[in-house]
Order: structure tokens, then sequence, then C-alpha cells
């Protein structure tokens, strides 16, 4: 059988294939006989527990915890990383000209996007499956964070 046909629609549906992989890379690469071995170590001497950061702690606030989880899965990764210009959850001299303005104006302009001096940002982050109240959520997690 010619195979030379099939080599364009085979090698576009690997490509296919690639892109649909994971959003983010795995944490290791180890395969499991390796990650036996390396858990081996650390049964033996028990690690300190790691104290977790006061920011992981859900917020008692329904809606500031319902703001959380979308800055978590939908927000973090530009605002930890100030990317564009995106204020950090927490720092007072980013956000000092910011909160004045509120909660509601911040959201608005969150949900329409927009391009500043000091930065700019995509229509709902560039997430268009967001709902404006999750937006306006997440704006009030960072800006209770950040007071």
């Amino acid at each position: 059988m010619n195979m030379k046909p099939f080599l364009p629609c085979l090698t576009l549906g690997l490509v296919f294939l690639g892109a649909c992989g994971l959003e983010k890379p795995p944490a290791s690469l180890k395969f499991p006989e390796e990650k036996k071995e390396a858990a081996a170590p650390a049964a033996t001497a028990p690690a300190a527990p790691a104290a977790a950061p006061v920011a992981e702690k859900a917020p008692a606030d329904p809606k500031l915890a319902a703001g959380k989880a979308v800055y978590d899965t939908n927000c973090a990764a530009c605002h930890e990383a100030g990317m564009m210009g995106a204020p950090k959850p927490g720092d007072k001299a980013a956000w000092s000209a910011r909160i004045p303005q509120g909660v509601e104006t911040m959201a608005k302009k969150s949900i329409t996007g927009f391009q500043g001096k000091v930065g700019a940002m995509p229509p709902k982050g560039g997430n268009a499956s967001l709902t404006d109240e999750a937006i306006t959520n997440a704006v009030a997690f960072m800006v209770d964070k950040s007071k």
C-alpha cells in the first residue's frame, strides 16, 4: 500500500493532537519508577510541612471566595507576574490610585478591557466565557487583598 498520500494528513493530524495537549507542562517529567526512588528518602526523613501563605485561605465572604476562585484560575497568571502593568494583589502602592475609583468602575474596565498609561488588559482578561459577576467578584477580591 502506498502511504505517500496519507503523510500530509498524518502530519496535520499530529500537529492538531499536539496542540490539544496540556495547558501547563507537568510538574515532573519523571517516570513512575523514578518517583518511587525519589520518594523513598522522603519517607525515611519526613520533611517539615511548608507553611501555607495566608492568601491561600478562602475569604469568609462568599463573593470574595468566588472572586478568589476566579482570580486563581483566570487572573493570577498575569497579575502575579505583573504582565502588561497588571497590579499584584496586596501591592498597596500599585492599587492606591485604583481603589478610589471603586470596585464597580474597575470591574467595568476589566469587563470591557482597556489600555492606559501604566498598562493594558484585554476584555475579561482574555476569557470571554467569564460572566460580569465573576469579573466583579475577582476585582473585589484583589481590592480587598490590597487595602
